[in-house]
């Protein structure tokens, strides 16, 4: 069955990449973001941050597959699956560390804000507007998984950096591009880069939680 109100998706079980040189791009993250980057049987490239998996890098294409938790495994267009599993990233997942995705964002038209709330179990806080949030509802604690933002360009995958403007600086010099600035924005401080195959992602500038500025507010460790 799809996502329903008992059962929505709670976070992001992992992120994928697809690229025509899985190893030069999977270094260009490495040295970006700080990643423990490992060779995998199957000729993927897996990063990681301590113990989490922060992305796998596998060859095909150039594009992002973000795969969300859920009870029934399929694929979801555009470019996004269910899996069966732990939650290693999300609202209810611990905090992103530097390096770690942060957040999940759709650029897409107000008109699937009804097929991602149906698919996952998500209630849309604010349907039709131009940016709203895909809520998950858990007994009675109801916090934001993901982002719709009215643009092109499917699904975008953040992650946490502890300063937007150095690390922008620094995908540039790595074969990077920098498209959009580093900025202030509701979510923080993000910066839009494509790396040396044109693949888009964002980075967020020490992020509290997951989303930001969007996360529910926790007490940090003392």
């Amino acid at each position: 069955m799809p996502g329903t109100p008992d059962s929505p998706a709670r976070g992001v079980r992992r992120v994928e990449l697809s690229t025509t040189d899985p190893e030069k791009t999977a270094q260009f993250y490495a040295h970006l973001l700080g990643w423990v980057l490992i060779a995998e049987p199957d000729g993927s490239f897996t990063g990681w941050v301590g113990d989490r998996l922060a992305l796998r890098v596998r060859a095909g294409d150039p594009g992002w597959l973000v795969v969300f938790a859920g009870p029934r495994p399929r694929d979801l267009a555009p470019a996004a699956a269910v899996d069966q599993g732990r939650v290693l990233h999300g609202p209810w997942a611990p905090e992103p560390r530097h390096g770690e995705p942060c957040w999940v964002e759709l650029m897409a038209d107000p008109g699937v804000d009804d097929f991602w709330a149906g698919e996952l179990g998500w209630q849309v806080r604010d349907p039709g507007a131009e940016f709203t949030l895909y809520d998950a509802h858990v007994a009675d604690d109801r916090r934001a998984v993901a982002g719709r933002l009215t643009a092109e360009g499917g699904w975008t995958c953040y992650f946490a950096v502890p300063d937007a403007a150095k690390t922008a600086a620094e995908a540039t010099e790595f074969g990077g591009k920098v498209l959009v600035g580093p900025k202030e924005v509701p979510t923080g401080v993000v910066a839009a880069v494509a790396d040396p195959e044109g693949s888009v992602f964002a980075i967020l500038q020490d992020p509290a939680g997951w989303g930001g500025a969007w996360c529910t507010p926790r007490r940090r460790p003392d």
